[in-house]
C-alpha cells in the first residue's frame, strides 16, 4: 500500500561520530566531562539504544548529535551533514529536520492534541496543509479520535504518543528518544516501543533511544553502553 506523506521520511540518515567531546563547567573544580572522546557509527534505519547509569552522558550524546548542545570537539555527521560546521540558518533547518521525544512529554496544556502536533510549524511556511498533517500522523500513532482533547484528559501513554506524533511532523529522517517510556507504566512503556520500532520499520527512520531498561535495550538492533562519558561496549 502507498505510504502518505506522513508516513515517509524524505531520507534517510546515516550517523558518523568522532571523538566527540563535551564537557560543562562546575563551580568548583575541574569541568564535568559528560561525553568522552565517543566515536560511533549507526547504520541508516537502525534502531540503536543508548544504555548506562544516570549521569553516564546518554541524554548529552543524543542532545549533540541532535544539536540541542554543541560538541567542544570531533565531529558528528548526519545523512552526509557536518552537524558541528553548520550555523545560523543552516543549524535551524538542521534541529527542525531531527524528530526529538523526550522522558517529559513538553506538551503545550492550553493546546489540544492537534495544536500540539502542528506546534512546532507554526512559525514556517510550508508546502503542505500542516494540519492535514498532523491529523494523518495522531491516526498513525492512534489517536485520530483524540485530537481535540488537552493534554489534561489524556493518559500518560496518549500523551507520549501526541509527543511522538509532533516529532514525526516535520518527516525527520532521524528519531532521537531521550528515555520515552521513563514516566510510563510497565503496559505503557511496551506500548510505546512497539509504536517507536513500528514506525522504524514502516519509515526507515534511524532511531536512537536513551533508555535504563535492559529489555528495551534488547529489542533494539544494537546497544552502546556508556558509562562516565564513555562507550564501554556496543552489542550486535
Amino acid at each position: 500500500m502507498e505510504r502518505t506523506s506522513a508516513e515517509a521520511p524524505a531520507t534517510t540518515a546515516l550517523v558518523r561520530l568522532t571523538d566527540v567531546r563535551k564537557s560543562f563547567p562546575l563551580p568548583d573544580g575541574p569541568p564535568l566531562v559528560a561525553v568522552n572522546d565517543v566515536s560511533l557509527s549507526i547504520a541508516a534505519g537502525a534502531a540503536v539504544a543508548l544504555t548506562g547509569p544516570s549521569g553516564s552522558g546518554k541524554s548529552t550524546l543524543l542532545h549533540l548529535i541532535g544539536a540541542i548542545e554543541r560538541s567542544d570537539g570531533g565531529t558528528i555527521d548526519v545523512g552526509g551533514q557536518e552537524v558541528t560546521g553548520l550555523s545560523g540558518r543552516a543549524l535551524s533547518a538542521y534541529r527542525r529536520s531531527v524528530g526529538f521525544v523526550f522522558q517529559r512529554f513538553h506538551l503545550l496544556p492550553t493546546l489540544t492534541a492537534l495544536d500540539n502536533v502542528v506546534a512546532p510549524l507554526i512559525p514556517f511556511r510550508t508546502d503542505f496543509d500542516k494540519v492535514a498533517r498532523a491529523r494523518e500522523l495522531l491516526a498513525l500513532v492512534g489517536l485520530a479520535d483524540r485530537a481535540a482533547a488537552l493534554p489534561s484528559r489524556l493518559s500518560g501513554g496518549q500523551q507520549q504518543r501526541v509527543a511522538i506524533a509532533r516529532a514525526l511532523i516535520n518527516q525527520p529522517a532521524l528519531l532521537l528518544a531521550d528515555e520515552p517510556t521513563g514516566n510510563l507504566d510497565s503496559q505503557n512503556s511496551a506500548a510505546i516501543v512497539d509504536l517507536l520500532l513500528k514506525l522504524r520499520d514502516e519509515q526507515g527512520t534511524t532511531l536512537v533511544m536513551a533508555t535504563h531498561d535492559a529489555g528495551i535495550a534488547a529489542r533494539c538492533d544494537r546497544a552502546v553502553q556508556m558509562r562516565d562519558g564513555r562507550l564501554t561496549s556496543v552489542d550486535r
